[in-house]
């Protein structure tokens, strides 16, 4: 794969970047809407992949903040065109790296000294290349390690980066008012904490310490002689991107996402925080076919004000009770107090039907993940509501700030589990 010398760092450079890329995304539907005129039978399949295309084009030479989003994107498999999972997905583990001068560099500036004087063997090429750092191998006193570095000035351009898209995100989730800031914000902030790389290893060394007990599951071990700001320093798991795990096996299947499943509900309801990158690069499988789990940099803490009515939720009881499921979603902030009667009654609809849906998993005392039914229920529901024209009337600015990140969590985790085709005991966790 070819190398990158330089990543734009200015917010002009990237301000310029992120206009081309515009530009030809333009382009992409005068074309569409052209070639309409001439083929009404035309679809949008097209447009989805040259503007996909595109886009990530502009986004992976930017990477840092711009190309992360491209990847939580790719995550929402039920809610976003095949043409954008797809394309997105290769920011997990599959950009341009850094060439080998600016690797060098990036270690002299870190520790004064090159990677050489302070591992016995390194490779200068990276191995693994994804939004914010990218993996290289090395070896210390016979112990094969990865190590990660940051892409430079991927920390400094985080907000400028956000304050480009945010105009485009106002429009498309139809954000209304000032009150949209703290959505922004709270990306803002998990962005900056993935920058820090010292704080990665200190998460790291939590989450291993307190998820180790878990059945078929294992991490790396964690080096702060050789990390900094903006190195990490781990051991080097060797297994298979469960992106890539292929198995035909139904027990292997349910022993790996059961694994998953408690690794996320120990987390979730005893540590009250959640490992909340849940992307298949982030995940291995080794060859004794158990979960390897990697990259703590986006951890997100779970307070009771929220946890306590976003799980119980849960409880049919609740979903079912018009009083306590309206009283839930006031508390979650999915509804306002300054919202219009038609406004109440709209999102209490939506929301009953979403939640009645995505809580399903929770209703058994087992789930089977390879149901394709439920996924194809969860698609639907994605459908009409991108094609629901009274939404775009309506406020968007709809739940609590802490509802980005444990939905991307879930998003995340039941597309892994779909992927695993597993089927798991729910309650497990409830053992520790």
């Amino acid at each position: 794969m070819k190398t990158i010398d330089y990543i734009p760092t200015s917010k002009i450079e990237r301000a310029t970047k992120l206009v081309q890329t515009g530009a030809k995304v333009g382009v992409n539907y005068l074309k569409y809407y052209g070639e309409k005129i001439v083929n009404s039978d035309l679809t949008r399949d097209k447009l989805n992949e040259d503007n996909a295309e595109d886009i990530y084009d502009g986004l992976k030479s930017l990477k840092g903040s711009a190309l992360k989003v491209a990847q939580m994107l790719s995550m929402d498999k039920s809610f976003l065109p095949q043409a954008y999972v797809e394309k997105f997905s290769l920011s997990q583990f599959s950009v341009p790296p850094l060439s080998a001068p600016l690797v060098l560099k990036t270690f002299k500036n870190n520790f004064g000294k090159t990677p050489y004087e302070i591992f016995d063997e390194f490779n200068a090429n990276s191995v693994n290349a994804a939004s914010i750092g990218q993996v290289h191998s090395a070896v210390k006193n016979n112990k094969k390690l990865a190590v990660k570095i940051q892409y430079p000035g991927v920390a400094n351009s985080i907000s400028s980066d956000l304050a480009l898209v945010k105009p485009i995100a106002i429009r498309m989730f139809n954000l209304q008012g000032k009150d949209s800031d703290k959505y922004f914000k709270e990306v803002e902030d998990k962005l900056i904490e993935e920058t820090n790389y010292l704080l990665e290893l200190k998460q790291s060394q939590e989450v291993v310490n307190a998820c180790k007990k878990i059945e078929n599951l294992v991490f790396p071990e964690y080096y702060p002689e050789y990390s900094s700001e903006k190195i990490i320093t781990m051991d080097w798991m060797t297994g298979v991107h469960l992106s890539e795990f292929k198995n035909s096996d139904p027990i292997i299947a349910n022993k790996i996402g059961q694994a998953l499943w408690d690794f996320y509900m120990y987390q979730i309801h005893i540590l009250k925080k959640v490992h909340a990158d849940p992307h298949p690069g982030n995940f291995l499988v080794n060859d004794k076919n158990e979960l390897i789990a990697i990259d703590f940099g986006c951890m997100k803490i779970i307070p009771n004000e929220f946890y306590v009515p976003y799980f119980e939720l849960i409880d049919p009881k609740v979903i079912d009770n018009k009083k306590l499921f309206s009283e839930k979603l006031f508390e979650l902030e999915i509804l306002r107090a300054d919202d219009s009667k038609e406004e109440i009654a709209y999102f209490t609809s939506i929301f009953y039907d979403l939640l009645s849906l995505f809580t399903k998993p929770f209703q058994e005392e087992t789930f089977d993940f390879s149901d394709a039914v439920f996924f194809e229920s969860i698609a639907k529901l994605g459908e009409r509501f991108a094609s629901d024209t009274n939404l775009r009337k309506m406020n968007g600015n709809r739940g609590s700030k802490h509802f980005i990140y444990m939905n991307r969590t879930f998003f995340g985790l039941y597309n892994l589990m779909f992927d695993l085709k597993a089927k798991i005991t729910v309650t497990e966790y409830l053992k520790y």
